[in-house]
């Protein structure tokens, strides 16, 4: 009878502390419906040849809209040249920005690196007042987090390497703390630390004495380091320690969708999967972040799919497709 009695409250002590304990996992509210904004950047001069009837203003690679598709969220473009109240406004409506890697210069007024700054310190403003807002840069992105945390000031906080090629990731040894990797799968971990998977491709890059020049190392935790292709240790995945905001200077959308065969992009199985962690890790991110538009008719009115997506890998361009946007009419050279 005694251990019966003991059998059954032992019984209900585990039904009711999985029950609460699953509470905060199974029942937590998210956003089912995110979407992105994705920052685009100025034209490149080597396809504003190719467009001279339309000498189209600024682009975004399609790689960027289709990996964040994949992880089931949706885009909007994000145009540059516009004033604060544009960003405000808009990130109002939204769940979060993507900015993407590129090769535009940050000494540009009114392009990426203008747009970016009203992104970030706007992004600030809104984590401050407890509104959970992500950011995510890739490469140039990365960078431009990193500058714009050091004040954006001459010369840049950054320094030059030269990387073009595919890396393992060199874990810090407490990387498993932090928010990105967190709960990342043991197999994921594996093949980011083992194999050559993650696409770099840059000519700048942060390394820890960049933070440390500014003060940026209580604010900013580096969770995975790569060497360029001449020996310099270079940081490759970092986030903020308050804020939502992650970096990576690596390409973790060309695996699955650049395939220029002269870049020699890995695309096998396992460098898909690990490189598609990084914008499921945001996505849901994004997920708690519950901004909306009006209705389906705004939304449809600032989403991607009002403009279409050019084949330019034929063109001889790096990215296989580009939106592009705001032609200014024929250009001359």
């Amino acid at each position: 009878m005694a251990f019966s009695v003991f059998k059954s409250a032992l019984v209900l002590t585990l039904v009711y502390t999985l029950h609460c304990e699953g509470a905060a996992v199974h029942n937590e509210v998210t956003n089912d419906r995110p979407i992105i904004g994705v920052l685009a950047q100025e034209q490149s001069f080597y396809l504003q040849g190719k467009y001279p009837e339309e000498n189209y203003t600024s682009y975004i690679a399609a790689s960027y809209v289709k990996d964040v598709e994949s992880s089931g969220a949706r885009v909007v473009p994000i145009m540059i040249g516009k004033d604060r109240q544009y960003y405000k406004e808009l990130m109002k409506k939204i769940n979060g920005v993507l900015l993407p890697g590129g090769a535009t210069y940050f000494n540009q007024s009114n392009g990426y690196a203008d747009a970016g700054q009203h992104i970030y310190e706007l992004a600030m403003e809104m984590n401050d007042a407890g509104d959970h807002f992500p950011i995510f840069g890739t490469c140039l992105g990365f960078e431009l987090l990193i500058i714009l945390a050091s004040g954006r000031g001459t010369p840049e906080n950054r320094i030059r390497c030269y990387s073009y090629r595919n890396l393992p990731l060199h874990f810090t040894d407490d990387f498993g703390e932090s928010k990105m990797f967190g709960r990342t799968p043991e197999d994921i971990v594996d093949i980011l630390k083992n194999e050559d998977v993650t696409v770099n491709a840059h000519q700048f890059c942060i390394v820890d004495d960049n933070l440390k020049a500014f003060n940026l190392t209580k604010d900013w935790r580096v969770t995975s380091y790569s060497d360029d292709d001449y020996g310099v240790e270079f940081i490759a995945s970092i986030e903020h320690t308050r804020y939502p905001f992650y970096g990576v200077q690596f390409h973790p959308e060309k695996n699955s969708f650049e395939w220029k065969l002269s870049k020699g992009y890995p695309h096998s199985r396992n460098a898909i999967r690990a490189n598609k962690y990084f914008m499921d890790f945001f996505v849901d991110e994004c997920r708690r972040n519950f901004h909306t538009f009006l209705n389906a008719a705004e939304e449809n009115e600032y989403a991607i799919y009002n403009y279409e997506a050019k084949f330019t890998g034929i063109l001889g361009s790096q990215h296989h497709e580009i939106y592009f946007f705001e032609p200014r009419g024929v250009f001359r050279s």
